[in-house]
């Protein structure tokens, strides 16, 4: 893990895999433990669960800076962009080609 920070809709992960570990793996581990950590815990009047899916995206080592103090400075970058925005950007910025019907959704 080099950077995590969270807000109330949505995580920001940072970390490095090998070549022979798989995101999909990771990201279940993830998304299945911290929800039953979660409701164990009750901080949630509704039982918790994860949304489906996940974005994930690949920077180089040299960027590594500068990707966890983006992760690190969530609450005053989101200040001026809401994560829907902000993932619409990241997806245009990376040249993801995607259809609003499978994005996110807003919390209720």
């Amino acid at each position: 893990m080099i950077a995590i920070n969270g807000m109330a809709d949505h995580v920001h992960m940072f970390f490095g895999l090998r070549p022979h570990q798989s995101l999909s793996d990771l990201m279940q581990i993830v998304k299945g433990d911290s929800s039953v950590w979660i409701n164990q815990h009750r901080f949630t009047t509704k039982l918790f669960r994860w949304q489906e899916g996940y974005g994930a995206f690949s920077y180089e080592k040299e960027k590594i800076n500068t990707v966890a103090a983006y992760i690190e400075n969530q609450e005053s970058h989101h200040a001026k962009k809401t994560f829907l925005q902000e993932y619409r950007d990241l997806l245009e910025d990376f040249a993801v080609v995607y259809e609003e019907k499978y994005l996110f959704q807003e919390p209720e």
